[in-house]
C-alpha cells in the first residue's frame, strides 16, 4: 500500500514538473485610439500587467499590429523580479484607432529590437576607470557627487540627453546634439576634442543651484530649496530600453515642512521624444506640503507662461565655467504641471516656478522638455520654441486612450 501511494506521489510530481515545463501564454486585444484632431508620433502606450492577471510569471511579450510586430519592453518597477508594465510606442493618425494583439508568455525570449534609448550610471574608481552600476544608496550625510561619473544617471533618446545630479540638489541637466543619434555611451556626457570635431553635442546649460530643467524642489515661501536633510539618498536606473528608459531618485525621511517624507521621483524618456515624464510618489498621503518646479532663469533670457502650469525660457549663456574653450549655448526650456496640482506662479532669483500641492494624494506628475539651438532638427527662435511648448502641452492633454479587451 505504501509503495502504491509513493508511486502515485511520484506520478503527480512528474505531472507537475511537466506542467511547469510547458510554456504558458495569454493573448488579448488592445484598442489604442487617438481622439485628437492631430496625428501623434511615437505615442507611449503602457499596459499594467496587474490588470491582465496572466496567472503566470511573464518573461516575454509580443505586440502585433496586423502582420507587423511593434517593438516593446517589459519593466519591473518595484524590484520584485517580475514585470509590472508592458510599454511600446505607436504612430496614430488624427481621429484614428488601431487594434493590436498582445501575447504574454512565460518563456524567455532572445529577441532584440533596435534601441531607441540609452542609459548608464557609472562610479569612478581610484584609477579613473568608470564602473557601471544600476543603483547606489548613500546616507544623507555622505557626498559622492564627484565619485559618480557625469554626477549621476544619464539617459538619452535620438534627440536629446539628460543627467540627474546625485546630491541634495538633484538637478536635471541637459546635453544638446547637432544631429539625431546616440552619443552618451561614447562621450559619457563629456565629449573629447576629437568627438567635438566629429560633430558631437555637449552640455548646454550651467544649472548651478537652480532647478535646471524641471527638478522638483522644496519651497520656503520665498525661494526654491534643496532636498535636505534626508536619511538616505538612492539613485537608480530601472529600465534601459529599447523603447523607454526609466531612472529614479529616492529619498528616505526627508524632514520637510513639519513632515517626514519618503519620496521617489521617476524620470521616463521614450524613444522619439525630447520630453520626459516626471512622476513623484510618496509613501503616505500628503498633507499641506508645498513644493515647486519650473525652469532656470538664464541670465538675459526671455520667458513665457500661460499662467496655467506651462512655463518656458529661452536664453544664451556659457554652459560651463571654462569660457575660453567653450562657446555660449542657446537653449529653450519647458516645464508643464497639470493645472490640478498648481497652487501659484512664483519667481525667485534663480528660477521661473510654479508651486505644487496634492493634499490627500500620494502622487503628482509634471513634464519637462528642451531644445538646443545647435540642433539641425530643432528650433531657432524663442517664438518658435514657445509655440512648440504650447502645442506640446496640448498634446500631453490629449493622450491616446488604451482599452484592453481580455
Amino acid at each position: 500500500m505504501r509503495k502504491r501511494i509513493f508511486t502515485v506521489l511520484l506520478l503527480l510530481c512528474g505531472l507537475s514538473a511537466v506542467a511547469e515545463a510547458q510554456d504558458a501564454e495569454k493573448s488579448f486585444t488592445v484598442e489604442v485610439s487617438n481622439a485628437w484632431n492631430k496625428a501623434k508620433a511615437d505615442e507611449p502606450v503602457v499596459i499594467k500587467l496587474s490588470e491582465i492577471n496572466p496567472q503566470f510569471r511573464v518573461r516575454s511579450a509580443v505586440v502585433m499590429n496586423g502582420n507587423e510586430e511593434i517593438p516593446s519592453q517589459l519593466d519591473d518597477l518595484d524590484g520584485d523580479r517580475r514585470p509590472d508594465e508592458l510599454a511600446f510606442v505607436i504612430d496614430l493618425p488624427a481621429k484614428s484607432k488601431k487594434t493590436l494583439t498582445v501575447t504574454l508568455s512565460s518563456a524567455k525570449s532572445d529577441k532584440t529590437y533596435p534601441a531607441r534609448v540609452y542609459a548608464e550610471m557609472l562610479v569612478s574608481d581610484k584609477r579613473g576607470k568608470h564602473v557601471p552600476v544600476q543603483s547606489v544608496t548613500i546616507p544623507g550625510t555622505s557626498n559622492i557627487y564627484n565619485q559618480m561619473h557625469h554626477h549621476g544617471p544619464a539617459f538619452e533618446s535620438e534627440l536629446v540627453a539628460y543627467r540627474l545630479y546625485f546630491d541634495h540638489k538633484q538637478t536635471v541637466d541637459i546635453y544638446g546634439k547637432f544631429n539625431k543619434g546616440f552619443e552618451v555611451k561614447e562621450s559619457q556626457f563629456y565629449p573629447t576634442d576629437e568627438q567635438l570635431a566629429r560633430g558631437f553635442g555637449d552640455d548646454v546649460l550651467l544649472v548651478g543651484g537652480s532647478c535646471g530643467l524641471g527638478a522638483l524642489k522644496g519651497w520656503d515661501g520665498k525661494k526654491a530649496t534643496h532636498i535636505t536633510p534626508v536619511a538616505t539618498l538612492t539613485e537608480r536606473i530601472i529600465a534601459y530600453g529599447p523603447v523607454r528608459t526609466i531612472s529614479e531618485i529616492e529619498v528616505a525621511d526627508w524632514q520637510y515642512q513639519g513632515s517626514e517624507l519618503n519620496m521617489t521621483n521617476r524620470y521616463t524618456l521614450y524613444g522619439g521624444h525630447r520630453d520626459v515624464l516626471v512622476e513623484t510618489f510618496f509613501a503616505e498621503p500628503l498633507k499641506d506640503e508645498i513644493f515647486c518646479t519650473g525652469v532656470i532663469d538664464i541670465k538675459g533670457s526671455v520667458s513665457y507662461s500661460d499662467h496655467k502650469g506651462l512655463i518656458g525660457c529661452w536664453g544664451t549663456d556659457w554652459p560651463v565655467n571654462d569660457t575660453v574653450k567653450y562657446a555660449k549655448e542657446t537653449v529653450g526650456l519647458g516645464t508643464y504641471i497639470p493645472q490640478k496640482y498648481v497652487k501659484d506662479e512664483v519667481k525667485d532669483k534663480a528660477n521661473y516656478l510654479y508651486t505644487i500641492g496634492a493634499k490627500g494624494s500620494k502622487y503628482f506628475t509634471h513634464n519637462i522638455t528642451f531644445t538646443s539651438m545647435k540642433e539641425t532638427f530643432g528650433y531657432k527662435t524663442p517664438e518658435a520654441w514657445f509655440a512648440y511648448i504650447r502645442e506640446w502641452k496640448e498634446e500631453l492633454e490629449h493622450p491616446a486612450m488604451v482599452k484592453v479587451i481580455k
